[in-house]
């Protein structure tokens, strides 16, 4: 696999492929053993009466339930670290250290080691000052959300005077790469690590788990949470089983880019009309995002439609082509090549999207789902965000395309209980 942006912490287990039902209870607050624990208690509450041999049976059961809560207390959300500058600048040596050249963030990013664990670090600008006891109490909340598909937040750092320039956040090292270079590798295009249906569609429940954890289950108290930065750059896709993680959670809440706009002043210093600054990558932001430069879930779902059909056809967001007659550069969608392929059938919709699906998959994917997969994909790609679905809807429709995947699979297996014999009858 190509080289990680972010890395797995040697101490968490790897995760096994998530099936659907499990998907939506993956965040860590679900992984309890209250069985493992009451047995525990009840033998230890009635070691009085016991006989030696009982006792020493007793201990061995107190000591698996101590076990079991130290495995619960690792699994817990940590308390956020506020870092001092100091700290950043010494575990990045002074900034100088090798920056990661990752295609998930345009901004300056170091992989280093901070009190004890293997952690990136990224620096980004705020877009508006954000009062210090409010930034501690988003970075409190924000902390204390864990997903199974989400890296995730250790911590931050704020710099500068005034209430701080520049914010480092730092996250857990995750050992992978991005879905963006696992798709497209320019050094061997012909190659890609994704190149089963199984990976895809696990892949995509992932996402589609993970995004609708962030509108809809965090339990926060910050009001219309949203990721603002989601785009095949920003996933890390982990081995053996093809996990995918979402990258920069709590950005858009700690940076302030989310519902806010700064005011404009004409030259003698009255304030004038609002004006938004907020940075979008091409080929994921949505029309209302390019308008008003305002992040919703609308506008998460828009790009998570993008990452789909990327997904499924390889293709980037957007590709520029070289008309010779022209003389200009004609710019294509994977949007507009989606809807040629769904809506241009003539009866054919099958063959177009065989030609349409990456070529690495083999021809070898359930046309069905695919189908649909697509559709959907579409539907949160369309440029009315009334009309775009809500990700709980989203994860609910892939998960059921999951199981739909598992069964294709089983079917396309050779059955092994046949024997064949060449010899005359």
């Amino acid at each position: 696999m190509c080289k990680s942006k972010m890395g797995v912490n040697a101490s968490e287990p790897t995760r096994r492929p998530s099936r659907p039902s499990q998907s939506q209870g993956r965040h860590h607050s679900s992984r309890r053993s209250p069985s493992t624990s009451t047995t525990g208690t009840t033998t230890t509450s009635s070691n009085s009466n016991k006989t030696p041999a009982s006792s020493s049976s007793g201990a061995s059961s107190s000591a698996a339930s101590r076990t079991s809560l130290a495995s619960l207390r690792e699994s817990l959300p940590e308390n956020p670290h506020i870092y001092d500058v100091s700290e950043i600048r010494a575990a990045t040596n002074n900034f100088l250290a090798h920056r990661l050249s990752s295609s998930s963030s345009s901004k300056a990013s170091w992989r280093c080691n901070l009190r004890g664990k293997e952690v990136v670090v990224f620096q980004r600008k705020f877009r508006r000052r954000i009062a210090k006891d409010e930034l501690k109490d988003r970075l409190s909340d924000i902390c204390r959300s864990h997903h199974g598909s989400i890296i995730k937040l250790l911590g931050a750092s704020v710099s500068g005077s005034g209430g701080g320039d520049h914010i480092y956040l730092v996250y857990e090292y995750v050992n992978g790469a991005s879905l963006a270079d696992c798709l497209r590798n320019p050094k061997n295009p012909n190659f890609t690590v994704l190149s089963n249906w199984a990976s895809r569609i696990q892949i995509a429940t992932d996402l589609a788990h993970g995004l609708d954890y962030i509108h809809n289950k965090t339990g926060l108290k910050i009001e219309n949470l949203v990721h603002n930065h989601i785009k095949s750059s920003a996933v890390i896709v982990t081995e053996p089983d093809y996990n995918a993680n979402i990258c920069h959670f709590g950005t858009a809440q700690l940076c302030g880019e989310t519902n806010e706009t700064t005011p404009e002043r004409d030259g003698h210093g009255r304030r004038g009309r609002s004006s938004s600054r907020f940075e979008g990558a091409r080929g994921y932001m949505s029309p209302e995002f390019q308008a008003s430069g305002i992040a919703t879930r609308e506008s998460d779902v828009f790009a998570f439609g993008v990452v789909m059909l990327e997904l499924l056809s390889g293709e980037e967001p957007l590709k520029y082509r070289y008309d010779k007659a022209t003389g200009d550069f004609e710019r294509t969608s994977v949007i507009e090549t989606a809807k040629a392929v769904i809506d241009g059938g003539d009866g054919d919709t099958e063959g177009l999207l065989r030609r349409w699906v990456d070529r690495r998959l083999g021809d070898s994917f359930p046309v069905a789902v695919v189908e649909k997969l697509t559709r959907l994909a579409l539907e949160c790609a369309v440029e009315d965000p009334v009309n775009r679905p809500e990700m709980g809807r989203v994860a609910g429709k892939i998960s059921q395309l999951y199981l739909e995947s598992e069964k294709w699979a089983t079917n396309m297996k050779r059955p092994t209980d046949i024997t064949v014999s060449y010899a005359p009858r």
